[in-house]
């Protein structure tokens, strides 16, 4: 799965969905990564000011990695549509 993010909402939305596939719930995800049901939440909402190693164990518990690449020309709209 390879899906654009390029903004902190787009990206919750990724993380939602892909805890969604895995049948977890915010709670259940928080105690797999040592979290708080809010702070999962926050994340999926985009919410700022989530740390970097918040995210990154997060990543991790759901067997994602983040890959940084140049922009695609695809305007910004039709990325959010993907959501």
């Amino acid at each position: 799965m390879k899906s654009p993010a390029r903004s902190p909402a787009q990206l919750g939305a990724i993380i939602h969905r892909e805890r969604r596939v895995r049948g977890l719930t915010q709670a259940q995800l928080g105690t797999k990564t040592g979290l708080r049901q809010a702070t999962v939440s926050k994340l999926e909402k985009g919410e700022p000011a989530t740390r970097l190693s918040t995210l990154f164990d997060i990543l991790a518990t759901l067997n994602l990695e983040l890959t940084v690449s140049s922009r695609s020309k695809t305007p910004k709209q039709d990325i959010g549509d993907l959501f």
